[in-house]
């Protein structure tokens, strides 16, 4: 694998991720994104029960992404460059009650998102 290809995975976060403090605990350096959208989904609030979550991140209350359908419901975030191995990092940090899916961002590019665990679409 070449230098370049290292940062092969697109993560979108619309939530912690986005804190430079969740990405020095999870990914061991800040992240720089660019900002795009999530269609098709709305923002609901959800308890933190992982203390070791909620001493990262400083929240015991996070949103979650939950599927709508509806292209009128936008969720706002920044899409960042990181490693296969980096990814595996962000699903260790994340609670069971969401789950990482590919979707494509408002933008047009595919990239990995943590949603609502009961989303039961393959694609988005």
């Amino acid at each position: 694998m070449a230098v370049n290809e290292v940062h092969t995975e697109l993560l979108f976060s619309y939530g912690t991720l986005q804190l430079e403090g969740v990405q020095m605990a999870t990914f061991g350096r800040p992240l720089t994104g660019t900002s795009d959208a999530l269609r098709g989904f709305e923002l609901v609030l959800l308890k933190i029960e992982d203390q070791t979550v909620v001493a990262i991140s400083g929240k015991a209350h996070y949103t979650m992404a939950r599927f709508t359908g509806r292209d009128s419901d936008v969720v706002p975030g920044t899409v960042f460059d990181v490693t296969r191995e980096e990814i595996q990092n962000a699903d260790t940090y994340e609670v069971a009650a969401v789950k990482r899916v590919s979707v494509v961002l408002q933008s047009g590019v595919r990239a990995w998102v943590y949603v609502d665990a009961r989303y039961a679409s393959s694609d988005s």
